[in-house]
Protein backbone atom coordinates (compact mmCIF):
# COMPACT_ATOMS: atom_id res chain seq x y z
CA UNK A 1 0.00 0.00 0.00
CA UNK A 2 2.66 2.51 0.76
CA UNK A 3 4.62 1.79 -2.10
CA UNK A 4 1.35 2.83 -4.42
CA UNK A 5 0.89 5.92 -2.46
CA UNK A 6 4.69 7.29 -3.35
CA UNK A 7 4.47 5.90 -6.68
CA UNK A 8 1.39 8.21 -7.14
CA UNK A 9 1.90 11.03 -5.06
CA UNK A 10 1.93 13.70 -7.58
CA UNK A 11 -1.95 12.63 -8.10
CA UNK A 12 -2.96 12.60 -5.11
CA UNK A 13 -4.73 15.79 -3.08
CA UNK A 14 -1.94 18.38 -1.97
CA UNK A 15 -3.43 19.78 1.52
CA UNK A 16 -2.93 23.38 1.47
CA UNK A 17 -2.78 23.53 -2.93
CA UNK A 18 -4.05 26.97 -4.20
CA UNK A 19 -6.29 25.01 -6.53
CA UNK A 20 -6.63 23.46 -10.26
CA UNK A 21 -6.33 25.59 -13.46
CA UNK A 22 -5.50 24.75 -17.06
CA UNK A 23 -4.21 26.21 -20.20
CA UNK A 24 -4.53 25.68 -24.30
CA UNK A 25 -1.11 25.97 -26.23
CA UNK A 26 -1.17 25.60 -30.10
CA UNK A 27 1.30 22.35 -29.51
CA UNK A 28 2.52 20.54 -26.79
CA UNK A 29 6.48 21.53 -27.11
CA UNK A 30 7.49 18.37 -25.51
CA UNK A 31 6.16 19.41 -22.01
CA UNK A 32 5.75 16.65 -19.83
CA UNK A 33 3.14 15.79 -16.47
CA UNK A 34 5.42 16.51 -13.51
CA UNK A 35 7.12 19.23 -15.20
CA UNK A 36 6.71 22.88 -12.83
CA UNK A 37 4.89 25.63 -13.21
CA UNK A 38 6.88 29.06 -11.98
CA UNK A 39 6.35 32.80 -11.71
CA UNK A 40 9.23 35.05 -12.27
CA UNK A 41 11.35 31.78 -12.01
CA UNK A 42 10.07 30.64 -9.07
CA UNK A 43 8.25 27.10 -8.70
CA UNK A 44 4.63 27.65 -7.82
CA UNK A 45 3.24 23.98 -8.42
CA UNK A 46 3.68 21.35 -11.55
CA UNK A 47 1.90 19.93 -14.49
CA UNK A 48 -0.56 17.42 -13.65
CA UNK A 49 -1.63 16.71 -17.52
CA UNK A 50 -1.07 16.81 -20.49
CA UNK A 51 -3.67 16.19 -23.45
CA UNK A 52 -5.42 16.94 -26.68
CA UNK A 53 -8.88 18.77 -26.51
CA UNK A 54 -10.24 19.72 -30.20
CA UNK A 55 -7.56 21.62 -32.06
CA UNK A 56 -5.31 22.47 -29.15
CA UNK A 57 -3.32 20.88 -26.49
CA UNK A 58 -4.61 21.16 -23.18
CA UNK A 59 -2.33 21.22 -20.29
CA UNK A 60 -3.54 20.96 -16.64
CA UNK A 61 -1.39 22.05 -13.99
CA UNK A 62 -1.76 22.71 -9.76
CA UNK A 63 -0.08 26.13 -7.82
CA UNK A 64 0.17 26.34 -4.33
CA UNK A 65 -1.56 28.34 -2.20
CA UNK A 66 -0.96 31.96 -1.62
CA UNK A 67 0.18 32.10 -5.32
CA UNK A 68 -2.23 35.16 -7.03
CA UNK A 69 -2.49 35.93 -10.37
CA UNK A 70 -5.27 37.93 -12.28
CA UNK A 71 -8.17 36.59 -15.00
CA UNK A 72 -5.85 37.46 -17.80
CA UNK A 73 -2.76 35.99 -16.87
CA UNK A 74 -0.82 33.97 -19.58
CA UNK A 75 1.66 31.10 -19.68
CA UNK A 76 4.40 29.79 -21.75
CA UNK A 77 6.17 26.44 -22.24
CA UNK A 78 9.66 27.51 -21.92
CA UNK A 79 12.78 25.19 -21.77
CA UNK A 80 13.89 24.84 -18.39
CA UNK A 81 17.36 23.78 -19.35
CA UNK A 82 18.97 22.91 -23.14
CA UNK A 83 18.95 19.03 -22.38
CA UNK A 84 15.14 19.27 -22.87
CA UNK A 85 13.49 20.07 -19.78
CA UNK A 86 10.23 22.18 -19.69
CA UNK A 87 8.36 24.51 -17.66
CA UNK A 88 5.20 26.32 -17.90
CA UNK A 89 6.19 29.41 -16.87
CA UNK A 90 2.94 31.70 -16.09
CA UNK A 91 2.65 35.88 -16.20
CA UNK A 92 0.20 37.45 -13.89
CA UNK A 93 -2.07 39.58 -15.50
CA UNK A 94 -5.11 41.69 -14.30
CA UNK A 95 -7.07 42.01 -11.28
CA UNK A 96 -8.21 39.96 -8.55
CA UNK A 97 -7.37 35.94 -8.59
CA UNK A 98 -8.40 33.63 -11.28
CA UNK A 99 -10.73 31.44 -10.55
CA UNK A 100 -9.53 27.75 -10.10
CA UNK A 101 -10.88 25.42 -12.70
CA UNK A 102 -10.60 28.53 -15.60
CA UNK A 103 -8.56 27.34 -18.90
CA UNK A 104 -6.22 30.31 -20.42
CA UNK A 105 -6.94 30.33 -24.22
CA UNK A 106 -4.64 29.95 -27.04
CA UNK A 107 -4.64 33.77 -27.12
CA UNK A 108 -2.55 34.14 -24.13
CA UNK A 109 -0.36 31.31 -24.68
CA UNK A 110 2.57 30.69 -26.90
CA UNK A 111 5.32 27.82 -26.96
CA UNK A 112 8.90 27.46 -27.58
CA UNK A 113 10.97 27.38 -30.74
CA UNK A 114 12.19 23.97 -30.50
CA UNK A 115 15.80 23.62 -32.56
CA UNK A 116 15.35 19.64 -33.31
CA UNK A 117 12.33 20.81 -36.09
CA UNK A 118 14.08 23.68 -36.59
CA UNK A 119 17.23 21.82 -37.87
CA UNK A 120 15.25 19.13 -39.50
CA UNK A 121 13.40 21.77 -41.60
CA UNK A 122 16.40 23.55 -42.51
CA UNK A 123 17.87 20.30 -43.45
CA UNK A 124 15.11 19.82 -45.96
CA UNK A 125 14.86 23.25 -46.99
CA UNK A 126 18.74 22.98 -47.99
CA UNK A 127 18.57 19.89 -49.90
CA UNK A 128 15.37 21.19 -51.88
CA UNK A 129 17.88 24.68 -52.86
CA UNK A 130 19.37 23.85 -56.31
CA UNK A 131 22.37 25.53 -55.45
CA UNK A 132 24.34 25.48 -58.87
CA UNK A 133 21.26 26.64 -60.58
CA UNK A 134 21.02 29.75 -58.03
CA UNK A 135 24.59 30.48 -58.73
CA UNK A 136 24.12 30.47 -62.41
CA UNK A 137 21.46 33.06 -62.01
CA UNK A 138 23.47 35.02 -60.12
CA UNK A 139 26.55 35.40 -62.27
CA UNK A 140 23.89 36.25 -65.28
CA UNK A 141 22.24 38.89 -63.28
CA UNK A 142 26.13 40.09 -62.59
CA UNK A 143 26.39 39.96 -66.32
CA UNK A 144 23.40 42.09 -67.02
CA UNK A 145 24.14 44.64 -64.80
CA UNK A 146 27.77 45.28 -65.91
CA UNK A 147 27.31 48.80 -67.18
CA UNK A 148 25.56 50.06 -63.79
CA UNK A 149 27.35 51.85 -61.22
CA UNK A 150 30.16 50.29 -59.42
CA UNK A 151 28.80 49.69 -56.57
CA UNK A 152 25.57 47.46 -58.21
CA UNK A 153 28.30 45.29 -59.68
CA UNK A 154 30.01 45.09 -56.73
CA UNK A 155 27.11 43.57 -55.01
CA UNK A 156 26.26 41.63 -57.44
CA UNK A 157 29.70 39.71 -57.96
CA UNK A 158 30.03 39.35 -54.65
CA UNK A 159 26.32 37.83 -54.39
CA UNK A 160 27.54 35.67 -57.27
CA UNK A 161 31.18 34.56 -55.50
CA UNK A 162 29.26 34.06 -52.68
CA UNK A 163 26.60 31.69 -54.47
CA UNK A 164 29.59 29.71 -56.27
CA UNK A 165 31.33 28.92 -52.20
CA UNK A 166 28.19 27.76 -51.57
CA UNK A 167 27.26 25.38 -54.40
CA UNK A 168 31.13 24.18 -53.63
CA UNK A 169 30.61 22.80 -50.44
CA UNK A 170 27.16 21.73 -50.39
CA UNK A 171 27.27 18.43 -49.84
CA UNK A 172 29.53 19.23 -46.89
CA UNK A 173 27.00 21.92 -45.57
CA UNK A 174 24.62 19.30 -45.55
CA UNK A 175 26.47 16.90 -44.27
CA UNK A 176 27.19 19.53 -40.97
CA UNK A 177 23.33 20.24 -40.91
CA UNK A 178 22.40 16.46 -40.78
CA UNK A 179 24.73 15.36 -37.55
CA UNK A 180 23.57 18.69 -36.21
CA UNK A 181 20.52 17.46 -36.34
CA UNK A 182 21.39 14.17 -35.26
CA UNK A 183 23.17 15.53 -32.03
CA UNK A 184 20.12 17.57 -31.00
CA UNK A 185 17.98 14.53 -31.42
CA UNK A 186 20.37 12.24 -29.50
CA UNK A 187 20.37 14.90 -26.61
CA UNK A 188 16.85 15.48 -26.62
CA UNK A 189 16.49 11.77 -25.76
CA UNK A 190 18.91 11.52 -23.49
CA UNK A 191 18.23 14.17 -21.73
CA UNK A 192 16.49 11.95 -18.94
CA UNK A 193 19.90 10.30 -18.09
CA UNK A 194 22.12 13.63 -18.70
CA UNK A 195 20.04 15.21 -16.44
CA UNK A 196 20.51 12.75 -13.76
CA UNK A 197 24.50 12.70 -14.44
CA UNK A 198 24.36 16.53 -13.50
CA UNK A 199 21.67 15.56 -10.54
CA UNK A 200 24.25 12.63 -9.11
CA UNK A 201 27.63 15.33 -9.30
CA UNK A 202 25.54 17.84 -7.62
CA UNK A 203 25.37 15.37 -4.43
CA UNK A 204 28.88 14.53 -4.81
CA UNK A 205 29.80 18.02 -4.98
CA UNK A 206 27.72 18.31 -1.52
CA UNK A 207 29.01 15.55 0.11
CA UNK A 208 32.39 16.96 -0.24
CA UNK A 209 31.36 20.07 0.49
CA UNK A 210 29.67 18.60 3.89
CA UNK A 211 33.19 16.55 4.45
CA UNK A 212 34.88 19.60 4.54
CA UNK A 213 33.50 20.88 7.08
CA UNK A 214 33.71 18.30 9.18
CA UNK A 215 37.06 17.96 8.75
CA UNK A 216 37.76 22.07 9.42
CA UNK A 217 35.75 22.01 12.68
CA UNK A 218 38.34 18.52 13.69
CA UNK A 219 40.97 20.65 12.80
CA UNK A 220 39.71 23.69 14.56
CA UNK A 221 39.29 21.25 18.02
CA UNK A 222 42.43 19.30 17.27
CA UNK A 223 43.65 23.81 17.80
CA UNK A 224 42.08 24.18 21.12
CA UNK A 225 42.93 20.92 22.38
CA UNK A 226 46.58 21.67 22.11
CA UNK A 227 46.12 25.42 23.41
CA UNK A 228 44.09 23.59 26.51
CA UNK A 229 47.10 21.28 27.15
CA UNK A 230 49.38 23.53 27.18
CA UNK A 231 47.81 25.67 29.31
CA UNK A 232 47.30 22.75 31.51
CA UNK A 233 51.03 22.36 31.40
CA UNK A 234 52.31 25.64 31.92
CA UNK A 235 49.91 26.25 35.19
CA UNK A 236 50.79 23.17 36.25
CA UNK A 237 54.57 23.22 35.51
CA UNK A 238 55.29 24.15 39.56
CA UNK A 239 53.70 20.24 40.63
CA UNK A 240 54.88 18.22 37.81
CA UNK A 241 58.72 19.16 37.32
CA UNK A 242 59.38 17.70 41.26
CA UNK A 243 57.80 14.51 39.69
CA UNK A 244 59.41 14.05 36.57
CA UNK A 245 62.79 14.52 38.76
CA UNK A 246 61.70 11.90 40.88
CA UNK A 247 60.65 9.75 37.88
CA UNK A 248 64.12 10.28 36.63
CA UNK A 249 65.73 8.98 39.87
CA UNK A 250 63.99 5.99 39.67
CA UNK A 251 64.77 5.86 36.54
CA UNK A 252 68.95 5.98 37.06
CA UNK A 253 68.82 3.95 40.58
CA UNK A 254 66.64 0.78 38.44
CA UNK A 255 69.50 1.05 35.47
CA UNK A 256 72.14 1.03 37.79
CA UNK A 257 70.95 -2.23 39.79
CA UNK A 258 69.58 -3.89 36.76
CA UNK A 259 72.16 -6.31 36.34
CA UNK A 260 71.96 -6.83 40.37
CA UNK A 261 67.98 -7.19 40.01
CA UNK A 262 69.04 -9.92 36.64
CA UNK A 263 71.13 -11.89 38.98
CA UNK A 264 68.66 -12.04 42.01
CA UNK A 265 65.88 -12.91 39.65
CA UNK A 266 67.74 -15.62 37.97
CA UNK A 267 68.69 -17.21 41.73
CA UNK A 268 65.30 -16.43 43.02
CA UNK A 269 63.43 -18.77 40.21
CA UNK A 270 64.62 -21.97 41.16
CA UNK A 271 63.40 -21.62 44.56
CA UNK A 272 60.34 -20.28 43.47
Amino acid sequence: MGAVVALNAKNLPVFGAGGTYAAAFGEAAGLKPGEDVTIAGVVVGHVTGVGLEGRHVRVDFRVNRGVHFGGTTGAAIKLETVLGTHEVALSPSGPGQMAPGTEIPVAHTSTPYDIVPALSELTNKVNQINVKQLAQSFTTLSSAFKNTPPQVRASLSGLSRLSAAVASQQEQIRELLSHSSNVTAVLASRSTEINQIIDDGDLVLKEVEQRRAVIHQLLINTVVLSEQLTGLIQDNQAQLQPLLDHLGNVESLLLRNQQNLDRALALGGPVY
